[in-house]
């Protein structure tokens, strides 16, 4: 019986994402949600939920005012709490990282943000939030909030940053509107902080703001004007630009994570055009080391991979989840490929297989597509499967990984520089020397 039920799942997965990720759908729904609008005579209205100690938080409080100045646009503020340890594993990494990367996103759009290699104190950031709730409730939110949390972030003396004195809200009320808040966003479908959401989809901080001003666009509701995008996506460097000595690219990359998906293409074109060598680390994906993936997080991050890989041209969304045997097959056949001189080319169709064509790769008639179409001989291929050596490797990567401070995929590092996510290739680039 088990076997007949995966057999199903198998058979059906491909169709039903191939569905639910499609953009067709996407944009029907986003059609009748306008339509329904229109109907009640409503503004469009946009959530936003803060969590007081994140910098990503602080960064897209700071865009708030901006976004409300472009856009004919009611924003709801929600405060909210850190997530829930099951969406949030290897939680100390990721808060330490979160400082860095901020910074990063702050230099490289010309933001207000310190990273000051610690976390607000308990004192500031019970103020803060106790301000922020006081604001959230008065409606002061978007004229307030990044000035609050610029303040948290750089601890400085409240009346040097314009800060009010403490508000008379309690410690306890602005607990319970968290509560409230943190309900709502479960309900709606999400878990983290410095969340968008706008007639039933998400956008994360300031990376995935111009997928909601596109939106915004494309309904009219921009002021005169306005035709560009606060922060627009990075562009891939797009012509040959060899480099004297190009440092290696080392890749951090999981055959089950959508993310690197639709980043791998990219960062070997990125190879290709500066000679830089990509290495490709591979790594068990977290599920298959224990970690928890939540279904609202597997849920969101579909729907993200698959807007993502739309606006970069990629295909993605018929999948046939990898996870289990597919997985350890598919690494098991990397250090053979990269033997033969495909590794990327495997990689590749790999990851297109399962991702983008529905390909079951626990298969073996599955696998020798994905093989024989990255020019290796399948025979050979089979043959390979029996070797063990991978899982040494993998645990290897994933050991580096985490002494770099990043514990998530895809990954990058060049030189000194270590950066996590799909959306970080332009910090790559940079790395490179690419200007």
């Amino acid at each position: 019986m088990a076997n007949i039920r995966t057999w199903i799942r198998l058979l059906l997965m491909p169709a039903i994402t191939a569905r639910l990720l499609s953009r067709e759908r996407l944009l029907k729904q986003r059609r009748h949600a306008e339509a329904a609008r229109l109907r009640r005579g409503e503004r469009h209205r946009v959530h936003y939920f803060h969590q007081v100690d994140d910098p990503y938080s602080a960064l897209a409080a700071a865009a708030l005012p901006l976004l409300q100045a472009r856009y004919d646009v009611e924003i709801a503020a929600h405060v909210v709490g850190p997530p829930p340890d099951a969406a949030a594993p290897e939680r100390d990494k990721l808060v330490a990282y979160s400082r860095k990367d901020a910074q990063l996103l702050a230099r490289h759009w010309g933001l207000d943000f310190r990273d000051g290699g610690a976390q607000p104190s308990p004192h500031d950031a019970d103020l803060a939030t106790r301000l922020l709730v006081a604001a959230a409730q008065d409606g002061r939110f978007v004229d307030e909030a990044g000035r609050i949390s610029a303040w948290l972030w750089r601890g400085a003396s409240r009346a040097a940053e314009g800060i009010a004195p403490a508000p008379a809200l309690t410690t306890a009320e602005a607990a319970s509107h968290i509560a409230a808040a943190e309900t709502l966003r479960e309900r709606m479908g999400h878990y983290l902080g410095a969340m968008f959401f706008y007639a039933g989809e998400w956008y994360w901080g300031l990376d995935r703001l111009y997928h909601l001003e596109r939106r915004l666009q494309d309904l009219g509701a921009q002021r005169a004007g306005v035709s560009d995008l606060l922060y627009p996506p990075s562009l891939d460097l797009s012509s040959p630009l060899p480099l004297a000595d190009a440092p290696a690219i080392d890749f951090f990359l999981s055959l089950r994570s959508p993310y690197t998906a639709i980043v791998a293409q990219r960062v070997f074109a990125l190879g290709r055009l500066t000679g830089a060598p990509v290495r490709l680390r591979f790594v068990l994906p977290m599920v298959m080391r224990g970690l928890p993936v939540p279904p609202a997080k597997r849920m969101y991050i579909s729907r993200d991979a698959a807007r993502e890989a739309y606006a970069r041209g990629i295909p993605f969304g018929r999948l046939n989840d990898p996870v289990g045997r597919p997985t350890e097959r598919g690494l098991a056949l990397i250090p053979f490929a990269e033997k033969l001189g495909h590794g990327q080319d495997y990689l590749l169709s790999f990851m297109r297989g399962v991702w983008a064509e529905g390909i079951d790769a626990g298969s073996d008639r599955g696998l020798r597509k994905i093989v024989e179409r990255a020019d290796l001989p399948w025979n050979e291929a089979r043959q390979a499967l029996a070797d063990e050596g991978w899982r040494r490797t993998a645990e290897a990567n994933r050991a580096e990984m985490f002494a770099l401070g990043l514990w998530g995929v895809p990954s990058f590092r060049v030189r000194d520089t270590a950066v996590w996510g799909q959306d970080r290739l332009w910090v790559v680039q940079q790395a490179l020397g690419v200007k």
